[in-house]
């Protein structure tokens, strides 16, 4: 086993043979959308984003689908439908799965795929004075809870919905090409609590640059307003003693950092002499990547908010 759960990694690996490897993963959750066929396409892109983020190529994948008896078929071949779709564009094969009933609806991939040994990326390793790069805008959370209470518009919805469905398969070759000593996916934690998991498994503390944020259009306006999903408040309360936010980072920038992503970006640590070209390259398929921190020697906190 080359990683496992010690450092909650976004994957397993296990070694099959000198130049190759099996990278693992299962995600599946309740709809974060109305829509069945975006709900599929969401589901998908968050699992296979774990595959992205540990630098390998997704291979196959399965799905794991719960609904009740009630949800008309229709329903329930729309969202399988857009499921296949994401597994298609990934350049993956799609081979059955599991469905059981339940109460509530709830889909996702298990997802298996390749890579050699020696180009896994951990979301440990980041260095000292590595940069660290997201390749996604922030504010997800924010922006389905203002969906779910009438708050949004369906044109305001729009860049939050095309965010989560899109593959993280553009941003991973272009990563490939320069050196990546740590590397996630940004979830359900939030920015805040996948760059502890960085930081604590790196060893270091990781200095997020709250100006240079990268936010989806109206979640500031929406922070400010108080309208967060509750996993804001989870991921806040966790990390008390492990984040030192600057007196003149506003509490909008902080709910913002805690916002549980769906389908998030990557955040990778990269040295800060390549950190600039690599953005550029990335700015060609991710628009909404930046710089959003750096790792610096080990602190008081793990995360100091700035």
């Amino acid at each position: 086993m080359l990683v496992g759960y010690e450092t909650s990694d976004d994957a397993c690996v296990y070694q099959l043979s000198e130049d190759l490897a099996l990278v693992q993963t299962v995600d599946f959750f309740p709809p974060v959308v109305d829509d069945p066929y975006l709900f599929g396409q969401i589901a998908a892109a968050n699992a296979l984003s774990d595959i992205y983020a540990m630098g390998a190529t997704p291979t196959l994948a399965m799905n794991l689908l719960c609904f009740p008896a009630c949800l008309p078929p229709q329903t329930v071949s729309q969202i399988l439908a857009g499921g296949a779709d994401k597994v298609r564009e990934a350049g993956a094969t799609l081979a059955g799965g599991h469905t059981i009933e339940d109460d509530e609806p709830k889909y996702g991939l298990c997802v298996s795929g390749l890579a050699h040994p020696g180009r896994i990326l951990k979301n440990c390793g980041a260095h000292s004075g590595d940069l660290l790069i997201l390749t996604k805008p922030l504010g997800t959370g924010i922006l389905t809870t203002a969906a779910k209470a009438g708050l949004l518009s369906e044109a305001e919805f729009a860049p939050a919905a095309q965010s989560m469905a899109a593959l993280n398969k553009a941003a991973a070759p272009v990563l490939s090409r320069c050196e990546v000593h740590a590397c996630t996916d940004v979830t359900g934690f939030g920015l805040l609590g996948h760059a502890y998991e960085m930081a604590y498994g790196s060893g270091v503390t990781i200095r997020l640059f709250s100006s240079r944020f990268p936010i989806l259009p109206k979640a500031r306006e929406l922070a400010e307003m108080g309208v967060l999903p509750a996993g804001v408040y989870g991921t806040k309360a966790y990390l008390e003693d492990k984040v030192q936010a600057n007196a003149g980072v506003a509490r909008a920038l902080q709910d913002i950092a805690a916002d549980p992503q769906t389908s998030g970006g990557l955040l990778a640590a990269v040295p800060a002499r390549d950190a600039e070209q690599l953005l550029a390259g990335l700015l060609t398929v991710c628009p909404g990547s930046a710089i959003i921190g750096q790792a610096a020697k080990r602190r008081e906190n793990w995360i100091e908010l700035i």
